[in-house]
């Protein structure tokens, strides 16, 4: 397909990354990827890369020729290593200077024979409290604060300044246990942007309501990186284009359900999922079960104006339903992107927004919508004639 365009004539001043699943391969038209300026295929795994043979194939859902194909010429492709649960392979790789050499040795080889403009490293909780935690206790991952900033730096010595990298990060600040006040600038320098995970900032581990990916809770995430030093130009706020519900008990004020307690969603032996909480993509179908219950969070749901999210409480179930509408979308923009001055945005993930992709469309105009302001504001400082 050809293209009038790139994303040179965009003139957005913000970056705007997609992740592209293997579970939702989904790319729309051109005429709504106009903002999009870097995509990241996910996933990876980071153990493919611990091997003293040279691999001649690399397991991933889709090339980065075939990728290309569907975006905007000048779209920059990547490919993400890891994601949740994966991390038996980065600690093998972040161990000791030789694995480490090992690992970035294999990844730049990837690179180089797929042709991608660089990586995104998904390991999303060195340190500890990952998916694991619960059986491997943090004490045991100390070592990892150091090791992955040396693994960052490895890589970076490795691919070079031709080649992006970023890694998404956590959203909660018990989870930021690698990112001290020391590691975090080292972390930074070698990366070209950070992906903030401001989605499921309730999970799990919770025991009352609260929005996923909120207003508040977004800004105290991105906050917990500006103190340690990151530069807000390299943050990227995150989008989730899927909604999560929790089963709670009865609410004791059903008119005001945020922090309504919830029922036991973790094991407390193992911190394996209970099924008591769950959510799906725009592209899904509603699950049977949910549908009803879901069907009335879609048409009784309301915006929290002092925490900044869109909810549902519903009474007759006990299920809470927390998600972005498009207008929680553009609200993120004034409130967030413009007030902490970031470098961009991104969403899990493009493909999940399906078929209709209006969450893509509410992220594409909040970014416009930025411009507007950015152009007002620097019209404002412009001296005037009799200034001048």
């Amino acid at each position: 397909m050809a293209f009038s365009h790139t994303v040179a004539d965009v003139l957005s001043t913000k970056r705007c990354i997609m992740y592209l699943t293997g579970q939702h391969n989904v790319v729309p038209n051109q005429d709504l990827l106009s903002e999009v300026t870097h995509v990241a295929l996910a996933f990876m795994r980071s153990n493919v890369f611990n091997t003293d043979e040279n691999p001649s194939e690399w397991p991933l859902f889709t090339t980065v020729e075939k990728a290309r194909s569907h975006f905007l010429p000048g779209t920059k492709i990547m490919v993400a290593i890891g994601g949740w649960g994966d991390t038996a392979g980065f600690e093998e790789a972040a161990a000791t200077a030789d694995s480490r050499e090992r690992w970035v040795r294999n990844v730049a080889a990837m690179v180089q024979a797929m042709g991608a403009d660089g990586v995104d490293i998904d390991w999303e909780y060195p340190g500890g409290n990952g998916e694991d935690y619960k059986e491997v206790p943090n004490s045991e991952k100390e070592w990892q604060i150091e090791a992955y900033p040396l693994l960052l730096e490895a890589l970076r010595r490795t691919l070079g300044p031709s080649k992006l990298i970023s890694a998404a990060v956590p959203g909660l600040r018990r989870d930021l246990i690698a990112f001290t006040e020391s590691t975090t600038p080292r972390i930074a320098d070698q990366l070209d942007f950070i992906n903030v995970m401001t989605y499921d900032l309730m999970n799990r581990r919770d025991n009352v309501t609260k929005h996923h990916t909120g207003v508040s809770n977004s800004l105290a995430a991105i906050d917990a990186y500006l103190e340690r030093g990151v530069p807000a130009e390299k943050l990227n706020l995150g989008f989730a284009f899927y909604v999560k519900w929790v089963e709670t008990g009865p609410c004791p004020d059903p008119a005001n359900p945020v922090g309504c307690p919830t029922l036991l969603l973790e094991d407390p032996e193992m911190g394996a999922d209970l099924g008591r909480t769950g959510g799906f993509s725009w592209h899904d179908p509603v699950p049977e079960g949910e549908a009803a219950s879901f069907a009335r969070a879609l048409k009784g749901g309301r915006y929290d104006e002092r925490e900044g999210g869109h909810y549902y409480w519903d009474e007759e179930e006990h299920r809470w339903w927390t998600f972005d509408t498009l207008d929680a979308i553009l609200r993120k923009f004034p409130l967030i992107v413009d007030q902490r001055a970031l470098g961009g945005v991104f969403a899990w993930g493009l493909g999940e927004d399906a078929p209709k992709f209006e969450h893509l469309q509410a992220v594409s105009k909040g970014l416009r919508g930025e411009r507007e302001r950015t152009r007002a504001r620097e019209e404002r400082m412009l001296p005037t004639n009799d200034e001048l």
